[in-house]
């Protein structure tokens, strides 16, 4: 079984799979080690790791690739990758796909900020247009159809929007909707601000959705159990253990 069809099969579960995010190679080998059954290849962890700089769009396609590589061939669990905005226009998310498929990602998160896509728990985000983020998901859904068509290696496309900083929740719910309609396999509206926001995204929405847990930032931290009564499949940890790492080192 691919590593996609065993996150095919984990997000049918009636469960919210709690997901550590990893930087590199040893951290994720340390989650898997631990018995978590999949793990988020976070960009904001993966940034200061690599370039030692804050994930400010500084890493490139090329770095961002090779780090999804060394991660996944060091485990054996599924690893979502954060394909950014996708690196440019259509034909770029187009790429991102095509490239981070055989470099083993079972999942590939694409957003819709505007470049370069920071994080979704800071000030002064900016998204584009909802054509435009339509564009970016529809050649991501694409571009998977095509390499399964083509006997590739399959991959899952995460739709994220940070539209709820500018437009307020029901434009990010609305966008998501939309994403989902076109084939998105994962959704994520980043950054609600209070627990009814959160469940008022599980209840709109259809399929799987992921949520974001950053200490300290928008998000209310609630505990897993109730993450999977509001109606979350994945709990992403971006920050946590790379926050741990530092204060150790």
């Amino acid at each position: 079984m691919t590593q996609t069809n065993v996150l095919r099969t984990l997000l049918t579960k009636d469960m919210c799979h709690l997901m550590p995010c990893c930087f590199d190679a040893l951290s994720a080998k340390l989650i898997e080690q631990e018995g978590y059954q999949l793990t988020f290849m976070s960009g904001f962890a993966a940034s200061p790791t690599r370039l030692g700089a804050p994930d400010l769009g500084l890493m490139s396609y090329g770095e961002i690739v090779d780090q999804v590589r060394d991660i996944a061939s060091a485990i054996s669990i599924p690893v979502i990758a954060d394909g950014d905005t996708g690196y440019g226009n259509a034909m770029n998310v187009r790429r991102t796909v095509f490239g981070f498929a055989p470099a083993g990602a079972a999942a590939v998160m694409i957003a819709e900020q505007v470049a370069h896509q920071r994080c979704g728990h800071t000030p002064g985000k900016e998204v584009v247009s909802r054509n435009e983020a339509l564009d970016r998901i529809r050649a991501a859904v694409d571009a998977r159809n095509e390499l399964l068509a083509a006997g590739g290696p399959e991959i899952l496309i995460l739709a994220r929007t940070d539209a709820r900083h500018e437009h307020g929740l029901a434009e990010a719910i609305d966008r998501s909707a939309h994403f989902a309609e076109l084939g998105a396999d994962i959704l994520f509206v980043e950054a609600p601000q209070t627990e009814s926001e959160m469940l008022e995204v599980c209840q709109s929405l259809p399929g799987p959705k992921m949520a974001n847990i950053v200490e300290g930032g928008l998000t209310p931290e609630l505990s897993i159990d109730v993450l999977h009564a509001i109606g979350y499949s994945l709990a992403a940890y971006p920050l946590t253990l790379l926050a741990a790492a530092m204060k150790a080192m």
